[in-house]
């Protein structure tokens, strides 16, 4: 099944080459103007990922992505002029999959858009069956994670990390190998943003994020998920 994008961006010449480009790579491309098309465009139709872009005529793109982020699991991939790393961390912190700097390069993007929909079906993570440490449940199958039976969001990118931090319980993971084990060395292009990451995980699966238990941080070497939380818990 050929997979769905929607692009929201005003730029209408950059939004154009990038929907030709995606189009010639197999992907049917929707593109909006405005967030308030943008969406009634993913009200109205299914899409399997949104292209975003973080400052659009009638909102800031940023609101607009938290927003969609609450009602939806869609993969987002940002897209701004902004290029610092501060500008990248709050798109994360709101629930972007990932974010690209403006100028790119067409195929960088694709590679990215490509990236967030095989996190999405679930081709990176493993066999699809349950990982269980206590009240925890991660299901790779079913790409969800529950606590004591509740389900807690994540974005793909955070279940996929919390994934190869629980299947590597006990061993210290530095960022630049989580980044390869979630097949992201390549395309993320600063060490925060795992930690952007981890700390969207622990507010969805720690009792007290601000005192964490199962992922604990290593100073100066990265995390490990701890296989009881017996362990003492806060940085180490």
């Amino acid at each position: 099944m050929t997979d769905r994008i929607l692009i929201i961006e005003d730029d209408a010449r950059l939004a154009a080459m990038v929907s030709e480009y995606l189009a010639a790579s197999g992907f049917r491309v929707t593109a909006r103007e405005t967030a308030a098309d943008g969406l009634a465009a993913l009200h109205r139709e299914p899409f399997d990922a949104l292209i975003l872009d973080v400052m659009l005529p009638d909102r800031d793109g940023l609101a607009l992505c938290s927003e969609i982020r609450a009602a939806s699991d869609i993969p987002v991939l940002m897209l701004t002029a902004r290029g610092e790393a501060a500008d990248r961390v709050v798109g994360l912190e709101l629930g972007a999959d990932d974010y690209l700097p403006k100028p790119f390069n067409p195929r960088e993007l694709l590679a990215r858009v490509r990236a967030i929909l095989r996190r999405r079906k679930g081709t990176v993570g493993g066999a699809a069956n349950a990982l269980r440490f206590g009240r925890l449940e991660i299901d790779r199958g079913g790409r969800t994670v529950r606590i004591d039976g509740d389900e807690r969001p994540l974005t793909s990118y955070q279940f996929d990390l919390l994934v190869a931090l629980a299947e590597h319980a006990g061993r210290v993971l530095s960022r630049e190998h989580l980044m390869d084990l979630v097949r992201g060395a390549a395309l993320e292009a600063f060490d925060r943003s795992i930690d952007v990451h981890v700390s969207r995980i622990r507010s969805a699966i720690e009792d007290d994020p601000r005192k964490p238990r199962r992922i604990i941080t290593v100073r100066g070497a990265g995390y490990v998920f701890a296989r009881s939380q017996d362990a003492d818990g806060g940085e180490r």
